[in-house]
């Protein structure tokens, strides 16, 4: 059976192909979905590196990440240039609507169904208040492929990176 995540992203895509995610700093409005969907859909289709065609695909999950993936083994390998033409997308997004996408000191949890975000400097307070705890499933946004984004982007705190600051 597959997860609700799986049936999200294109299944002929290698599962090494790389992944970027972007954190957004507040939940996508429904209109908002649908705009920036349109344009990320854009921007994949005719998305190159080095001359050739990159196979990629993006898409908004759980409704606050943006989230890029291109099969380098289905195409070209993905460049300095190409990554810096996502980069920009994301930025003209940030300015579009007013939103971060880039900030690395806000992390964020499932609590209770819903994404939740907190200063990493807060971790500790949270814990401690019983806002989290090892069990609270964290989003590790420093995944860089399709197989780590199946099975290890949203784990247990206590599977995590984030275990030894709580």
């Amino acid at each position: 059976m597959q997860t609700l995540l799986e049936q999200q992203l294109p299944l002929d895509f290698a599962a090494d192909s790389r992944v970027w995610i972007y954190q957004c700093n507040r939940a996508f409005r429904e209109k908002e979905v649908i705009e920036i969907n349109e344009q990320l859909l854009q921007f994949y289709e005719q998305w190159e590196s080095h001359g050739k065609k990159v196979k990629a695909w993006a898409g908004i999950l759980f409704n606050q990440f943006i989230v890029m993936m291109a099969d380098e083994k289905a195409s070209a390998l993905v460049g300095g240039c190409s990554i810096d033409s996502s980069v920009r997308i994301i930025k003209s997004l940030e300015k579009q609507y007013g939103i971060q996408l880039f900030d690395r000191m806000s992390i964020s949890f499932l609590i209770e169904d819903k994404v939740q975000m907190l200063p990493l400097q807060q971790i500790k307070y949270a814990a401690e208040k019983g806002y989290i705890n090892k069990d609270t499933l964290f989003f590790n946004n420093a995944i860089t492929t399709k197989e780590e984004l199946l099975h290890s982007w949203l784990v247990p705190i206590h599977e995590s990176w984030l275990a030894n600051r709580i």
